[in-house]
């Protein structure tokens, strides 16, 4: 999984990505941030995750977040990513164990979710990072 560090904020690992741009959707967002933040013009596979985040406390408004599988890189393609703009300081290729280790408790689940729905071939739906428990027993 690649991890990426933001410039604002080099205590902390996070994930690739960014907000929507005025009257942008998703998909698209997710391709040029891709371009944007890696200088590459790979196109964003399927929907993994949707998660919800509610309002928080301190004012920060709910997000609604789309996870779309990056493909697999050859290792040639791998070794070539690097920050292509300010926004990243660095990026680190992680395995479970490390994303777990570097990210906050609520993005190391959502890309746990993601990375097992990789895996089933399915979407999942997260509050906060967290699957909703099944309700029918």
């Amino acid at each position: 999984m690649l991890l990426v560090q933001p410039a604002y904020r080099c205590d902390t690992w996070e994930i690739p990505g960014g907000a929507l741009e005025h009257g942008e959707y998703p998909w698209d967002a997710a391709a040029r941030e891709v371009s944007e933040e890696f200088g590459l013009n790979l196109l964003p596979g399927r929907l993994l995750a949707i998660d919800i985040v509610p309002a928080q406390n301190d004012g920060r408004p709910p997000l609604i977040n789309f996870l779309f599988d990056g493909g697999v890189l050859s290792p040639a393609e791998a070794a070539a990513i690097h920050p292509h703009d300010d926004e990243l300081t660095a990026v680190a290729w992680s395995s479970r164990q490390e994303w777990t280790d570097r990210l906050a408790p609520h993005l190391a689940r959502r890309i746990t979710a993601c990375a097992d729905a990789a895996n089933a071939d399915r979407t999942v739906y997260l509050q906060n990072g967290w699957p909703l428990k099944d309700t029918n027993g």
